[in-house]
């Protein structure tokens, strides 16, 4: 079975407009909807009183008419009342309520009263039938550097590195004086007088992942022994303090939001986002728990309707790539409010549209099919914290944008291809591909050496392996697996970087103004190709090797 709906939230709405909701989710084919996501000023109005009588009706309604709930813990929009864990900003300015994600997840205070309401959750409706699945939270994001951040990051570190001398070769903190002799004088990453530590916002960027991660975990267990898989929806772009890869490890279902850019391409961002979260899943079924029904909202901030059929076809994208459910986000348009204008199944204008009609449709044809299972003998590597190494401002270029060059190279390789984290297995692939790779532990080192030796074909790029996982510069790690010598980088040169390689063993099987920009190295029963400079033309390249 395939989950098809979207996000409900009928306490915006008079009791009046529920059943008729009910009855138009009959008419769509919804078997499925995600309540609660931002009702906690609702379920609990005063620190001391819950209101769950609405909720009661509202889970009954659905169980009456066959409509599972994806029910969700409210906690990522408190309450007014909530004033102690507001987040602070890196210039130190405290936020105050007015909007959404107004919450710290290192104040005790805020992680008390999160396990508090999923445990009255938990303990009222666990045994529902309308119960399908629990919702964590939404679309963890919110960056804090507050005083309990502070603390929660050095206990962080000292369990990390074990000693501050640990951290101090880590960290490469004899450069600028910033040797630290106690974890207590590390504070968190706030606005200084100029550049900051690469390695200690890098470091930061994966302790606020762990620090969500053990926000998400403590309200799964409270939620877990009702038997019903537990999620989160997992939000995308290099804003995101979310390391995806490792939070999958955790979730029952990989769950993701997407909201493409581009109408002309959209099908094509679409694609990327479903190959990522099925590589997340493992090859699992995936989720997508968010999209916009019928259009598309741009970097300019326009929304723009799709053509007719597109919904369909964007549906079709994600159902072939894997996923085992397609939910939008939302039900009915919001009369009021920040997103008073987000597109809705129900827009302001009722059933009798193109959109409804075109996502009943989409409901009708869902009917029976279970998920896709592809498999792809081509892979994409792609890493979530290289990105956030990619955004530091010490860099010497800021020409690089690592998640476009990652949906460009998918789109380059064609389908099927796995989209997949650094340490997955790589056996089964014929080729990987892994552009811009550069972050590169010793751990991935050895694994890119043991695939291409034991038969695989591997493409890298420039300004791959530059620095280990600590932001460490590690000259000359690749010549031996590239075949080549990398005697300077030059960003800015060629196309966007040029690397200058003399071969060594490798074969240069294209040149740029004399220059090698393209070499191929056997390695073992392998092949690496080596692109040093970003070429319009990427796809001839990515084929497995001519011998394999």
């Amino acid at each position: 079975m395939i989950w098809f709906g979207g996000d409900w939230n009928p306490e915006q709405w008079p009791a009046s407009v529920w059943a008729t909701d009910v009855e138009l989710m009959r008419r769509a084919h919804v078997n499925l909807v995600t309540v609660g996501v931002f009702s906690w000023s609702r379920l609990q109005p005063t620190p001391e009183t819950f209101d769950f009588g609405w909720l009661d009706q509202v889970l009954d309604l659905l169980a009456d008419n066959g409509i599972g709930a994806c029910l969700a813990t409210p906690t990522a929009s408190p309450p007014p009342w909530f004033t102690d864990g507001l987040p602070v900003t890196a210039d130190g300015v405290r936020l105050t309520p007015g909007s959404r994600d107004t919450y710290c997840v290192n104040a005790p205070a805020y992680r008390e009263l999160s396990e508090r309401i999923a445990t009255e959750l938990a303990r009222r409706y666990s045994g529902h039938p309308a119960l399908r699945m629990w919702h964590i939270h939404n679309e963890y994001g919110t960056t804090c550097f507050c005083d309990h951040c502070a603390l929660a990051f050095r206990r962080w570190l000292a369990g990390r590195y074990g000693d501050p001398a640990e951290l101090n070769a880590a960290w490469s903190t004899d450069f600028w004086s910033q040797r630290y002799g106690s974890f207590e004088q590390v504070q968190p990453p706030r606005t200084t007088q100029y550049l900051g530590n690469p390695a200690h916002l890098l470091d930061y960027r994966r302790f606020v992942s762990d620090a969500m991660l053990g926000h998400f975990v403590a309200q799964r267990e409270i939620v877990r022994p009702s038997g019903r898989p537990v999620t989160t929806n997992f939000a995308l772009g290099g804003w995101v303090p979310v390391d995806h890869a490792r939070w999958a490890r955790e979730v029952d279902v990989v769950a993701v939001d997407d909201y493409p850019a581009s109408v002309g391409d959209h099908l094509a961002e679409r694609a990327f986002t479903a190959d990522l979260a099925r590589g997340w899943a493992g090859g699992e079924p995936w989720i997508l728990m968010e999209h916009a029904p019928g259009a598309v909202r741009g970097p300019d901030g326009v929304t723009r309707a799709l053509a007719p059929g597109q919904a369909r076809a964007a549906a079709g994208t994600y159902l072939d790539r894997g996923a085992s459910g397609v939910m939008y986000f939302q039900w009915r348009a919001s009369r009021g409010g920040a997103e008073q204008w987000h597109p809705a199944i129900v827009p302001h204008e009722g059933p009798d549209t193109p959109v409804f009609r075109e996502i009943a449709d989409v409901g009708a044809a869902l009917r029976g099919r279970t998920p896709e299972r592809p498999t792809a003998s081509r892979a994409l590597l792609y890493d979530e914290q290289t990105m956030w190494a990619w955004q530091s401002p010490h860099l010497p270029t800021r020409d690089i944008d690592y998640e476009a060059t990652g949906r460009r190279w998918h789109h380059a390789l064609g389908s099927p291809v796995d989209v997949l984290p650094v340490d997955a297995p790589l056996d089964s692939y014929r080729l990987v591909a892994a552009p811009l790779l550069y972050l590169m532990s010793s751990a991935t080192h050895a694994a890119l050496r043991s695939y291409v030796r034991g038969g695989g074909t591997l493409v890298l790029t420039f300004a791959c392996g530059l620095t280990d996982e600590h932001c460490r510069v590690t000259p000359g790690s690749l010549d031996d697996l590239l075949g080549v010598r990398i005697v300077r980088h030059l960003p800015g040169e060629g196309h966007r970087w040029l690397d200058d390689v003399e071969p060594a063993g490798a074969e240069t099987v294209r040149r740029l103004d004399g220059r090698p920009v393209v070499t191929e190295h056997r390695y073992g029963q392998g092949l690496v190709r080596y692109l040093a400079t970003d070429l319009a033309d990427i796809a001839p390249w990515l084929s497995p090797s001519r011998s394999a």
